[in-house]
This record gives C-alpha cells, sequence and structure tokens, in this order.
C-alpha cells in the first residue's frame, strides 16, 4: 500500500457546500476535519485560560481517554497579543455538527466547564443551548484554504491500530532473537 501525501484546497464560497444541521459542512480533507476558533479573552482572564490549560492536562492523566469521544488527532490552544486574544485549533474525525454536539455532551456529563467561558461574547447557557455554543463556534471560525496530510485520509484509531500493529510485530521480532 502505497501512502501519497495530499493537499485540498478549500473553497471560500460554502454556498456550494452540503448543509448540515448548524450550516455547512466543511469536505473532509487530507488531515481530516478540523476548526480554527479565534476570539478575544475577557479582559483579566488569560491567566483563567491557562490554569484551564492545566486542569485539562490533570484530567487527562486521570483519564487518558477522557476526550475519546471527540476522536481528536490534535488541539493547539493559543494566546497571543499579549494575552488578550485566544485561537483553538482542533482536528480531528467527524463533521463539524457531530464534534461540537459531541464536545458539548462530553462538558456537560463531565459537570465542568470548558475554556471558552472566558472568551468575549461565550454564551453563558452554553450546556442548555447548544445552538448558541454552535453560533459562538461558527462566528469565529476562520476556515483554512488549503489542508496537507502526509498520511491523508487517515482516523485517529487507524492510526492507534498500526501503532499496535508494529508494536506487536517488534515483540515478536524481539522473541524470536
Amino acid at each position: 500500500m502505497e501512502i501519497k501525501p495530499q493537499a485540498v484546497v478549500i473553497p471560500k464560497e460554502t454556498d456550494q457546500l452540503e448543509q448540515g444541521k448548524y450550516g455547512p459542512v466543511y469536505p473532509r480533507t487530507p488531515a481530516c476535519y478540523g476548526f480554527t476558533i479565534i476570539a478575544g479573552v475577557k479582559p483579566g482572564r488569560a491567566d483563567a485560560m491557562r490554569e484551564y490549560g492545566y486542569t485539562l492536562a490533570r484530567a487527562l492523566e486521570g483519564d487518558p481517554y477522557l476526550l475519546a469521544p471527540l476522536k481528536l488527532h490534535y488541539l493547539r490552544w493559543v494566546l497571543f497579543d499579549d494575552d488578550t486574544r485566544f485561537m483553538y485549533q482542533g482536528i480531528f474525525d467527524t463533521d463539524f455538527d457531530k464534534y461540537t454536539e459531541d464536545a458539548i455532551a462530553l462538558f456537560s456529563k463531565a459537570g465542568v466547564s470548558t475554556a471558552f467561558e472566558n472568551l468575549e461574547g461565550f454564551p453563558e447557557d452554553w450546556r442548555t443551548n447548544p445552538e448558541a455554543f454552535i453560533r459562538f463556534v461558527r462566528e469565529h471560525h476562520c476556515p483554512s484554504f488549503i489542508e496537507y496530510g502526509e498520511y491523508p485520509y487517515v482516523t485517529a484509531d487507524e492510526i492507534k491500530k498500526a501503532l499496535r500493529i508494529k508494536s506487536s510485530l517488534s515483540e515478536m521480532l524481539d522473541q524470536l532473537q
């Protein structure tokens, strides 16, 4: 099986895209699905945002599979412009609608807040008003215009499976020596 890197240009206009429950469904790309959100940080809340990063990291130490329902590959959080703006970048295996619904359900079930509560304009009723949560994300989404995948269209589960197989083969070969 030859794996060829690929790139896909994402159209600026979304009129021709399939419409999902909450707006246009961006196409799956060689990097799978994802979005980038850029929003203002509420004044004085940058340290709380950073602390939430530590909270999330500790929660994942306790339960490495906490975020598993989101089918994530990567998350990247960045505070910039003197801690006045925040960028959230996520790459995942589901479409936007499913990802956001799963995120709301996950945080609500766990009874935890979201770092987004520190962002200007984020709805206070996000737990009971998923449409407001999704509207915030859509309004602050900065779509990419090209996405590249070194190993295109491969899911996180497929990558983990391949790594388990590799580990098993290595163990088997070690035992043969």
